[in-house]
């Protein structure tokens, strides 16, 4: 019934939908294996894509040539840059998003795919013969065969359902577990572990009153996430709202303690440090009277409302309760209760960089599975498997990206390195090389990358070279135009900056940070009239580029020095347990783990600098 696959993914979440496009957009023949196809991309928990670093996440899945970026922009319903008030290395792009447009344009696109075989199913075993894998048993009992598997199972492995005392097997709501896989794991010497996440009830908007409530609009001049043309910013957009929690609410959130699962200890997994549940923010932070509640319409042309800030798995009669008191709630209908669930994963630190098992060959593991949380996360280890489950089939080289190169590799290479014991979010600050980092030159760092593999298209090259070369254009114009104190000092003057006695450089004066480009176009008109011939794209690099040069500078000086350690190559043989001047601890850890560098070395949780200076003369350095 079935030809032998190179790559079967097991999960249509957001990590196996970017591993299926990935792999067949290279040259795979790829099975898509689900439970329901009409959940796949399903937006399980809050209708929205990106956010800080998150954003920066999926402007660098699409130039490496993946979905989501698209999909996303097809899907928008309001989009917002946050943390403009901050330098540009904050900059991260968040849109709301129609959930059903979603995943029917995820779907559309990956049914337009050519390679990808799409099978309605749950797989209970993974086949594995002398240490690889090659096929999977499904619970219909299908034998199906392939050279590669990516398991991207979600929160479905042996998941949990919790609410109040209330507790049933699914993988989320009206669906059921997932089992067999885990147990088949464990046996053959995976590690596991037991991990938590939340939702928050669902709610009609027709029966709430918004005019109790603080409105937040999108961006007046909207941007997108996707570098293609094929994508256009939003036009017309939906507002969300603010409203707040009081103690009248945590009053009656507190009368369902013990009931509460995760007190009662019936919940053993970690939930997310940094989005916990309502009774969580309520326990941690006794000291605030308010938590803050963000009311996000689910699309376009549906009334369910989205509560984020509230994930809950209390009683669902004192969700009901509780919910009512929030202004603007009082006459809340709920649509469905907001929920915990618990569920299987294994600690990343059994991966190689490319995201495949040590213990199996060509077994990959993408998204919830490895510990981490959010639908941006799991999209690029997807993303990342996809392509390294295709590369190891045909016999090429691994595609790993570096800390320096994108916050995707910042991701793997923390899970890889240091592991988790909570659900992993990307953060900014989980970035030493975020100036370099930002969500407005993703294409510049990873377009030529996605071109190489076969993933971003030569047009998508071409508009980068363009854009690269017009931002050239752009600070040389900047670092040879004077101007004069006559031209500039009234406007030096209105900004309240320092005037110039003489002829200054214009990229002098658009380094102060009280100067932005648009000022001095608005005052210049040669300048202005110059600078119209270039996109806002060029215009943005340029004036980063420009403004942060002594910082931008230092920053890949930084890179180049660590990056002399990545080039320390370990060879896949090299004795741990022979050098002897490093700490028993040390020798078991990298033994483990099995780093492929001296750089990957210095980042696992337990490695000294010590241990790199005796590592490294080891290795003849």
């Amino acid at each position: 019934m079935f030809n032998k696959y190179d790559v079967i993914v097991v999960g249509a979440g957001h990590a196996g939908c970017e591993a299926a496009a990935a792999a067949a957009n290279l040259g795979s023949r790829v099975l898509l294996i689900t439970m329901d196809m009409n959940k796949i991309a399903q937006m399980s928990c809050n209708p929205a894509m990106g956010g800080v670093a998150k954003g920066q996440i999926v402007r660098e899945i699409d130039a490496l040539g993946g979905y989501s970026g698209i999909v996303s922009d097809r899907s928008t319903i309001q989009f917002r840059m946050l943390n403009m008030s901050k330098g540009p290395a904050m900059w991260s792009p968040r849109a709301q998003n129609d959930r059903m447009l979603f995943a029917q344009y995820w779907r559309e696109m990956l049914e337009q795919t050519p390679n990808v075989d799409f099978w309605q199913d749950m797989v209970s075993e993974i086949i594995v013969d002398n240490g690889k894998t090659c096929g999977v048993v499904t619970g219909m009992g299908q034998r199906i065969m392939a050279e590669s598997i990516v398991l991207t199972n979600g929160t479905f492995l042996n998941g949990i359902i919790h609410i109040g005392t209330k507790q049933f097997g699914g993988g989320r709501i009206g669906e059921k577990a997932a089992s067999g896989i885990t147990e088949q794991l464990i046996n053959l010497g995976f590690e596991t572990g037991r991990m938590k996440t939340g939702t928050p009830p669902r709610v009609d908007g027709r029966s709430l009153d918004y005019t109790k409530m603080e409105r937040q609009d999108g961006d007046e001049i909207p941007s997108k996430f996707s570098y293609s043309p094929e994508t256009v910013p939003v036009k017309n957009q939906r507002p969300c709202w603010i409203t707040y929690t009081n103690e009248n609410v945590h009053d009656v959130l507190r009368t369902g303690f013990d009931e509460s699962p995760m007190y009662a200890g019936r919940i053993q997994g970690l939930g997310p440090r940094y989005c916990p549940s309502i009774e969580d923010k309520i326990n941690r932070f006794a000291e605030r009277n308010r938590h803050q509640i963000f009311v996000e319409p689910e699309g376009w042309d549906t009334v369910e409302i989205y509560v984020n800030g509230f994930s809950t798995s209390l009683p669902d009669h004192v969700q009901f309760e509780a919910i009512r008191l929030i202004p603007g709630f009082e006459q809340a209908k709920l649509f469905r209760p907001g929920y915990a669930i618990e569920y299987d994963y294994f600690p990343p630190t059994q991966l190689k960089l490319t995201l495949e098992t040590h213990l199996i060959e060509n077994l990959f593991f993408a998204g919830q599975i490895n510990g981490t949380t959010g639908y941006e996360e799991a999209a690029c280890q997807g993303l990342i498997a996809g392509i390294n489950a295709h590369q190891k089939v045909k016999e090429q080289d691994p595609f790993v990206l570096k800390r320096s190169d994108a916050y995707i590799g910042v991701l793997i290479d923390d899970l890889v390195n240091k592991g988790t014991d909570e659900p992993y979010r990307m953060f900014t600050s989980r970035a030493e090389y975020r100036i370099l980092l930002r969500q407005d030159n993703a294409d510049i760092r990873l377009t030529e990358k996605g071109y190489n593999l076969g993933l971003a298209s030569e047009n998508r090259l071409r508009a980068v070279e363009k854009k690269i070369s017009d931002t050239d254009n752009i600070i040389k114009y900047f670092k040879k135009t004077s101007v004069t104190p006559e031209e500039i000092n009234p406007l030096l003057l209105e900004l309240g900056t320092t005037t110039i006695p003489q002829n200054y450089k214009l990229d002098a004066i658009l380094s102060r940070p009280q100067v932005e480009l648009k000022d001095i176009t608005n005052a210049l008109p040669e300048t202005n009239a110059l600078l119209c011939n270039f996109d806002n794209e060029a215009l943005l690099q340029a004036e980063v580029l420009l403004k942060y040069e002594g910082y931008l500078e230092k920053e890949k000086q930084v890179v180049e020095k660590m990056n002399r350690l990545e080039d320390v190559r370990i060879k896949d043989d090299f004795d741990f347990f022979a050098v002897q001047s490093i700490s028993k601890e040390a020798r078991e850890k990298l033994n483990k783990q099995r780093p492929k560098t001296l750089g990957q070395a210095s980042r696992i949780s337990g490695i000294s600098p010590a241990d790199v200076s005796v590592l490294m003369v080891h290795l003849g350095r």
